[in-house]
């Protein structure tokens, strides 16, 4: 078994890809508004901000900011894949590894998440989650892609935000994520 090990900062500012198993289904797509209240019942039970996202059809990137304090992401991301999986029947083809420990098989197990490490970092990660729909070939521009916040940080002219000393999350107010993926604060 490999030991592996994540990198755990109060009040960090994190990017993160989420995978489905199925790299070819395009289930965000069709169950996003049951994404968007997995996603809702995380913030309520243990808030953090978005500072940016993009639903795409097999997988999705988000940028958060955790409370001061708070370094627990992957129980946020646990409960979010596991309601979202609980309202989904098993795939036709369940892994024997996946029924072994009753995972039902449609997430990756793992996700990647990177520490933002100041505002240059935040700009190049918010321009990968803007511009991956594009890079995707679904759409000839980004602000043609619905499920993105794209549309949200475009109102605030560009980045809706300088990020605080250390990505601890203390840079003050952040716009909420309500446009374009709909997700509420």
């Amino acid at each position: 078994m490999s030991c592996y090990r994540r990198l755990f900062v109060p009040g960090g500012t994190w990017f993160f890809t989420v995978r489905l198993a199925d790299r070819r289904s395009d289930l965000l797509l069709r169950e996003v508004g049951l994404l968007r209240d997995c996603v809702a019942t995380a913030k309520a039970r243990w808030p953090f901000d978005i500072d940016a996202a993009v639903i795409l059809p097999d997988h999705l990137h988000m940028i958060w900011t955790l409370p001061e304090g708070d370094a627990d992401f992957p129980k946020r991301w646990r409960l979010i894949k596991s309601t979202f999986s609980r309202h989904q029947p098993p795939p036709d083809c369940l892994r024997n590894s996946h029924r072994r420990k009753g995972d039902k098989g449609i997430w990756q197990r793992r996700f990647w998440e990177h520490l933002i490490r100041d505002d240059r970092d935040m700009d190049a990660h918010r321009r990968l989650i803007h511009e991956a729909p594009v890079r995707a070939g679904l759409v000839p521009r980004s602000d043609a892609w619905p499920y993105s916040s794209v549309h949200r940080d475009s109102r605030f002219g560009g980045a809706p935000h300088p990020v605080g000393p250390g990505f601890a999350g203390q840079g003050g107010s952040r716009p909420t994520l309500q446009a374009g993926l709909g997700m509420q604060a």
